[in-house]
């Protein structure tokens, strides 16, 4: 990216015209070099078995057929956000842009809903109507529920017994810690707020914990916890107060 800049520099000194805004050019080099590595860093993230994929795939020419040919009924399957973006970009046309305007969401949010929107668009072409909605089992309520009520009760001497002592933590977007220690300082940095209340889900028929705003009963989830689980301990979590635009578009039931 920054060859290219400094070739274009060059071929255009011998001419000796001047460079328009080179504030804005500057800008937009470095913006996109921000948003390479933002992509590479969220795949990096996104590795894990239990992720939620934030990568828009590129939906092939019979692809986008077999996508606009879906029924009316399976597209009112998808989650709002999910089947928005796929007929905007796959029925009707728009592109990345125009679908981002429409529905005023970020790119990084529609590309997620395109890809989940397409993913299960998949699915449930080979599945009946009528199939039962997923669920929590009942083993992953018991545990997560046991986390989220403590979690509620601002009891984090309680979670601290839940996890182990080599847990792996990540603020996604934001930073790493490793070991029941310095994990303990992301608990104490919870206590001091007041914009969350947990519940046990799925997100993207994953077992998670959604993230409410006590402040907007009735909306749904800010964002959402993912945990994992070894000899009945917490072996890592992952947490995404800091990426919330990960839960745009996903599909969730609490």
């Amino acid at each position: 990216m920054l060859q290219d800049a400094l070739i274009k520099a060059m071929q255009a000194f011998p001419s000796q015209r001047g460079i328009g805004n080179p504030e804005g050019w500057l800008f937009r080099i470095a913006h996109t070099a921000l948003d390479f590595l933002r992509r590479r860093n969220r795949r990096e993230a996104l590795s894990a078995g239990e992720e939620v994929d934030m990568i828009a795939d590129q939906a092939d020419i019979v692809a986008s057929r077999e996508i606009a040919g879906a029924s009316l009924r399976t597209f009112m399957r998808l989650p709002v956000a999910q089947r928005s973006s796929v007929i905007l970009m796959d029925v009707l046309g728009c592109s990345l842009a125009e679908v981002c305007d429409v529905m005023d969401f970020s790119l990084a949010a529609v590309k997620a809903a395109l890809h989940r929107g397409r993913s299960r668009l998949r699915e449930l072409a080979d599945q009946p109507d009528d199939l039962p909605q997923p669920k929590l089992s009942d083993a992953d309520r018991a545990r997560l529920g046991a986390y989220v009520a403590h979690f509620n009760a601002r009891d984090f001497d309680a979670i601290r017994s839940l996890i182990a002592d080599d847990v792996r933590l990540e603020l996604v977007s934001k930073t790493r810690m490793n070991g029941k220690a310095e994990v303990s300082r992301y608990f104490g940095n919870y206590s001091k707020a007041e914009d969350w209340y947990l519940e046990p889900g799925l997100v993207e028929g994953h077992p998670a914990i959604l993230v409410f705003d006590p402040g907007a009963p009735g909306d749904g989830p800010k964002y959402f916890m993912l945990l994992q689980w070894a000899a009945g301990k917490v072996a890592s979590i992952r947490d995404f107060r800091h990426a919330a635009y990960v839960i745009d578009g996903a599909d969730f039931v609490v």
